[in-house]
């Protein structure tokens, strides 16, 4: 049984994927945090940096765009509009048809492109580019066949079609319908692009509701529950038009009990956010995460096998990797990620891990990359990410480590209070003494290690620490007493 779970509160709308209790997929939308990946806009160029081919644009949010401008496809107005085909070079002041592809992260501006790209059920509309594209879950070579012609027919001119999966078995009428909506919708945000003044918003991919019912509610799915009346008949209404055979299969929720308690998954999400995960066996997976890419480290735990060491450590791996590839699609972490497996015996066993990892891999609706494991049990995997993940929406940076995960010791921050007064001492005798305002624990290893009692003997003055509520750990504050 597969489930997708719609939790809607007014503060955020949850969405949970579930098979036979096992929790697939999870992803969160708040008004406060709205994604931008699928919006198009008309921004103007604010700087051009030659050197590293790229441009910021102002879309009219906190931060400018990033503009990769390396394939030298800049236009002013919309391709399939355009008098010519000569491409120009970007200066600023330009006004240019962008669609952000990667939401802002960190210190890091959103991500946009030249190259636009628009969603439907089953198509996707590539209006800036005659490119035609297949699913690599549509296997079916005589399907394929099939939906590449339909779509070489009815793709508009000088465009480019994509057939989602979704579009497997699809009538050529209903192919047709699709094309034409899809370049509808464009001819529309084509002529707002020259309407508007920039910045402005021409398209705006749809909400995490809508996205579900075109991206996510297919034939595989046996149910699709819903805890909101309203957003229940919205959804039945939406799939009513796209795919009426499985409208039946929208359930609204009443019970008692909340949805995500009831199925069993409200603990799980919350342990999606956990540096330690522990794995059936007795292992476990220690996952940290930088803003360049993602560590994750397999370590044996309790697992003891039941045969040697080379059978053990080959099975713990094998039971790590599946893990690894869930929680990627949980965490939804992008980017690059490294694995340090345990190292193994055989080459055989290194084979039959990467085969695990990248049959693994093709369940994952993100481009997930297996590159390979070197002679240190090291994989590299590299996986297509663009809106904020779970993790970057519920968690904030630790006000107290600022995102360290771990603070100077007391003893460390008792030294450099030490360090602090023989320096101001140097430079001005304290005859009446110092007043140290300190955390508990920092005032706690100064009283056990007599730090500030050998100062004031050294150095023939009084030193008083105090505790002050609240302060940082790290933080102290030093006064000369007059």
């Amino acid at each position: 049984m597969k489930s997708i779970l719609l939790n809607i509160v007014p503060e955020e709308t949850r969405m949970a994927i579930v098979e036979d209790g096992e929790l697939l997929a999870v992803e969160v939308e708040r008004a406060s945090h709205a994604h931008l990946v699928g919006n198009i806009y008309k921004g103007r160029v604010q700087n051009v940096l030659p050197g590293m081919q790229a441009a910021f644009v102002d879309i009219g949010q906190e931060k400018n765009a990033f503009l990769y401008i390396g394939d030298g496809a800049p236009h002013d107005v919309p391709k399939a509009l355009a008098k010519n085909s000569k491409h120009e070079k970007f200066h600023v002041g330009q006004n240019v048809m962008v669609e952000i592809i990667k939401d802002a992260t960190g210190t890091k501006g959103p991500r946009a492109t030249t190259h636009l790209s628009i969603p439907g059920r089953n198509l996707v509309l590539m209006p800036t580019a005659a490119y035609t594209g297949l699913s690599r879950q549509i296997e079916d070579e005589a399907e394929r066949s099939r939906l590449h012609a339909l779509a070489e027919r009815y793709a508009p001119e000088g465009m480019g079609l994509i057939v989602r999966t979704a579009a497997e078995g699809l009538s050529e009428d209903a192919f047709a319908s699709d094309a034409t909506y899809l370049a509808n919708l464009w001819a529309s945000i084509a002529r707002k692009f020259q309407h508007t003044h920039a910045p402005a918003l021409l398209y705006r991919d749809a909400d995490l509701l809508v996205r579900i019912v075109r991206d996510r509610f297919s034939e595989d799915i046996d149910e699709f529950i819903i805890d909101d009346k309203a957003a229940c008949e919205r959804v039945r209404e939406l799939v009513g038009f796209l795919s009426p055979t499985l409208v039946e299969r929208v359930k609204f929720y009443d019970g008692r009990t909340p949805l995500f308690q009831q199925y069993g998954i409200e603990q799980e999400i919350e342990h999606v956010g956990a540096r330690v995960v522990e794995l059936k066996s007795g292992g476990f997976l220690v996952i940290d995460k930088t803003e360049a890419l993602t560590v994750i480290d397999v370590n044996t735990g309790k697992y003891v096998g039941k045969t040697n060491l080379g059978d053990t450590v080959y099975q713990l791996n094998l039971e790590a990797a599946t893990e690894i590839l869930k929680q990627l699609r949980l965490r939804d972490i992008g980017g690059i990620i490294i694995v340090d497996f345990i190292d193994m015996d055989t080459a055989e066993q290194k084979a039959e891990l990467l085969s695990v990892l990248r049959d693994g891999a093709k369940n994952d609706r993100a481009k997930t990359n297996v590159i390979d494991i070197t002679a240190l049990g090291l994989v590299e995997i590299t996986r297509k990410k663009s809106r904020s993940n779970f993790e970057s929406v519920v968690y904030s940076e630790c006000p107290t480590c600022h995102g360290r995960g771990r603070i100077e010791s007391p003893e460390t921050v008792s030294i450099r209070i030490s360090r602090d007064i023989r320096r101001m001492e140097h430079k001005n005798h304290a005859k009446n003494g110092y007043e140290i305002a300190v955390h508990e624990t920092v005032a706690e290893e100064l009283r056990q290690n007599q730090l500030m009692m050998n100062l004031a003997a050294e150095f023939g003055t009084d030193i008083k620490v105090i505790v002050q509520p609240g302060i940082h750990p790290e933080t102290y504050t030093i006064l000369q007493q007059v």
